[in-house]
């Protein structure tokens, strides 16, 4: 009885080796190793985008909530002007929104002897085409992740099914079809299904994330240029 025992040990250490992760990657067919490699290089890139959004989002909502508080704070419109055009390389987006505003609504005032209409119509569609750019700027690479949530499953779906073919189209050319010899070829397969879900969760749930910290951000943005043109419209009338 010893020897079998052992003999089953050994078996089981075989069946253990043989199933192991890298193994199951290195003797995977061709077409699943590249869609295991196409998935593995999307998860990369993909986490690339998360910290690098996650980073720039929360830099947004900081340098929102500072500039905030020095508008409402009732400093100088125009020493606010001169700050965000000296600093215009570190300036945040609502900022830039007010700079270019402000700036078309001084220029008109100084051009044009009169319509206080022109003055803030003007401002408001720079704030807008400033805003716009910011947005762009802020939602930029959320679509890539999006794509990945969507796509990735179905892309490790692909290995999997191909692998499961390969692994019964090998068993032709056994004379007994055993549970061993066919779990490592679904093994593999499934492994493809697993990279694909590991790269498209973290995808899903950052896009939403950051989709969501974006809307938040894009309100914040229109409610200050609606504010902000009342302001210019009061100092055009009292000009």
């Amino acid at each position: 009885m010893a020897p079998d025992s052992d003999g089953h040990r050994e078996n089981g250490m075989n069946v253990t080796q043989d199933l192991s992760m890298i193994t199951l990657l290195w003797n995977a067919s061709p077409v699943v190793q590249a869609v295991m490699l196409l998935l593995l290089v999307v998860s990369f890139m993909s986490w690339y985008f998360i910290f690098r959004k996650w980073f720039g989002i929360r830099r947004a909502g900081t340098q929102t909530e500072q500039f905030e508080r020095d508008f409402w704070s009732g400093s100088d419109l125009g020493a606010l002007y001169q700050s965000a055009v000296n600093h215009r390389h570190s300036t945040g987006s609502l900022e830039r929104v007010f700079e270019a505003g402000f700036r078309e609504f001084v220029k008109v005032r100084t051009q044009r002897s009169a319509d206080p209409a022109a003055m803030v119509d003007g401002a408001r569609r720079a704030m807008r085409a400033t805003y716009h750019r910011e947005m762009d700027r802020l939602e930029a690479h959320l679509s890539f992740l999006a794509s990945v949530g969507s796509v990735s499953p179905y892309v490790g779906l692909l290995g999997t099914v191909w692998g499961i073919m390969h692994a019964f189209r090998g068993l032709s050319n056994v004379q007994q079809a055993t549970l061993a010899a066919v779990a490592p070829g679904i093994a593999e397969a499934l492994v493809a299904t697993a990279i694909g879900l590991f790269a498209a969760i973290p995808a899903v749930v950052a896009y939403n994330r950051f989709a969501h910290d974006v809307d938040r951000l894009s309100l914040r943005f229109e409610s200050f240029m609606e504010e902000f043109s009342n302001i210019l419209n009061r100092q055009s009338h009292a000009k």
